[in-house]
């Protein structure tokens, strides 16, 4: 019961996130533009971080055939390229309306759909690992989520929709992350180990957000000093992953094996 709290806790956080559209009630396009570049930043650093110090060495600690998880890693970035060339389930983390593929509203609701139950899927898995690597897959998750949910607000308000019915939606879509995690939690009772196969999947994923995804953004900025902004906010992604990284029981430290006490042998 515990570890059902800690999954459906996180996923109703992650949730929550989608709500982050608010943020462009108050303030204009230009500064929400700003803002969103550094947690883009941020988020980069979060997600490579995770898969770095967090899923690499579960997956190497627990993974009887690296072969296997290579493979998977790697369909998994196929996979994500074939999503996004095909179904668009990417947007660009900004709110201008031109980097938005038309028709925009109900496309990129699907898309978020199946995007949120993924992250269902993630979350739940990591948490079979480890209850660290699941609190470790959510900021990661949360970190994303955050400048793309302001963005996705930005493209349902471009395509009619109200403000309320915008939160509304959004909301809507990122509780099927619970689909995701009911689904690994009813597979996981069938078939033992799924979470092992999860694991590189997961960590395909967010090594093809991070790269495919957030650092081209990342790229259309010029500017000296807005880039070296955004390689300070990358480092504080990283070092706030490191943080938890180093936080968990047991990691980098070697223990030392003893020596097996030897027997005295009575002289005669």
């Amino acid at each position: 019961m515990n570890l059902y709290a800690y999954i459906f806790g996180s996923i109703l956080l992650v949730s929550l996130i989608s709500l982050a559209g608010i943020l462009l009630l108050s303030i204009s396009k230009q500064a929400t533009n700003k803002i969103l570049l550094y947690l883009v930043s941020f988020s980069t650093g979060a997600l490579l971080s995770t898969v770095f110090l967090h899923f690499f060495p579960e997956i190497i600690e627990i993974e009887p055939h690296p072969i296997r998880a290579s493979w998977l890693l790697l369909g998994s970035i196929l996979f994500s390229f074939v999503m996004e060339r095909f179904i668009h389930w990417r947007h660009c983390h900004a709110v201008d309306d031109e980097c938005h593929i038309h028709p925009v509203g109900p496309m990129m609701l699907m898309a978020d759909i199946i995007h949120n139950i993924l992250d269902g899927v993630l979350i739940a898995a990591s948490y079979l690992i480890s209850i660290p690597l699941g609190i470790a897959t959510t900021l990661a998750v949360m970190f994303h989520e955050i400048p793309q949910e302001i963005g996705d607000f930005a493209v349902l308000l471009h395509s009619g929709y109200s403000k309320k019915k915008a939160l509304l939606l959004n909301l809507l879509t990122a509780l099927t992350a619970f689909i995701g995690a009911l689904l690994v939690l009813w597979i996981n009772v069938t078939i033992d180990g799924i979470a092992i196969i999860l694991l590189p999947i997961a960590a395909g994923n967010f090594l093809y957000i991070a790269t495919a995804d957030l650092i081209p953004e990342l790229h259309k900025e010029t500017k000296f000093k807005k880039s070296f902004l955004q390689f300070i906010f990358l480092l504080l992604g990283v070092g706030v992953m490191t943080l938890l990284a180093l936080a968990e029981p047991g990691h980098g430290s070697v223990q030392e094996e003893t020596p097996e006490a030897v027997p005295e042998v009575p002289l005669t």
